[in-house]
């Protein structure tokens, strides 16, 4: 089987607690994007936000890893928050900006705004 490559979109906030964590959550919890992922594919998260709730600006791609298994689980948050998740072994590596790349970067279509990315990409 083919490995594939996926990106999360994520404040860079989030991001870093899901690493120290080792965990991939999208989409606020939900289980679907995760379900199209399998064991050894990678994830790159982008981050277009320092913070989820703060308009300050990111647009770095801050960390990359790889799915660990095949299983997806809920964890309870909260009484009314259980987030779907998936195991990632996190790499270790330095934060990058995207503004330098957008012009190389395939995926992104309209390179005046490529710094909007969907929640979840598919790298062909």
């Amino acid at each position: 089987m083919k490995t594939n490559y996926w990106i999360i979109v994520a404040s860079k906030d989030h991001v870093k607690d899901a690493v120290l964590q080792g965990i991939a959550q999208t989409c606020h919890g939900k289980a679907a994007p995760l379900k199209r992922m399998r064991k050894d594919d990678y994830i790159i998260y982008y981050s277009g936000k320092q913070t989820i709730s703060k308009p300050e600006k990111c647009h770095e791609f801050t960390a990359l890893g790889k799915v660990v298994d095949d299983e997806i689980y809920q964890h309870h948050v909260s009484d009314d928050f259980c987030p779907s998740r998936r195991n990632i072994d996190f790499l270790e590596c330095e934060d990058l900006s995207i503004l330098p790349l957008i012009n190389d970067l395939q995926f992104i279509q309209n390179k005046k705004n490529g710094v909007t990315l969907s929640v979840l990409e598919f790298l062909k």
